[in-house]
């Protein structure tokens, strides 16, 4: 990712620190009124008068920049896939795959593995890259601490068993 989308990213993230909840005037009052957001029709209205006083709305000015609207923070474009015909398409350098909540374990673990060789950035992984690699690391200490001999142990138990 380039230095200018990068300091644009940043621009957004800062941009919508400031941005208000845009809420429905007096939703806050009424239970009838609900909270999503609708302008403001009602002549005598200080919010769509646009004072000091009223509720902000929504308006131009609190979008993010144009280059970066819709990007994951990442700087990566976010693409749902649900097979592998849907990668083949993609740039590895442009999009970053999030693969669809649908798709059981087996399906998954073959689209995974085939993104990651392909050099696919997956978001939702359910798994950090730090703790896969601590996972892995794990299992080969344990495996390197085992003597022969619980091995050898093991498979008598087996063998007397028969």
């Amino acid at each position: 990712m380039e230095q200018k989308q990068k300091r644009l990213i940043e621009l957004r993230k800062k941009i919508n620190k400031k941005r208000p909840s845009f809420r429905r005037v007096e939703s806050w009052r009424y239970v009838r009124v609900k909270d999503p957001w609708r302008k403001a029709r009602g002549i005598d209205s200080r919010t769509r008068i646009k004072s000091k006083s009223g509720v902000k709305s929504p308006s131009m000015g609190y979008r993010g920049p144009k280059k970066v609207r819709g990007l994951h923070p990442s700087g990566y474009e976010e693409v749902r896939v649900v097979t592998i015909n849907d990668i083949k398409d993609l740039n590895n350098k442009k999009h970053a795959l999030k693969v669809s909540s649908k798709l059981g374990v087996k399906k998954r673990i073959a689209l995974i593995d085939y993104a990651q060789s392909r050099g696919f950035k997956i978001l939702n992984l359910g798994i950090s890259q730090k703790e896969l690699e601590e996972l892995e690391a794990m299992l080969e200490s344990s495996i390197e601490d085992l003597d022969d001999e619980d091995l050898l142990d093991d498979e008598d138990l087996l063998d007397d068993e028969d």
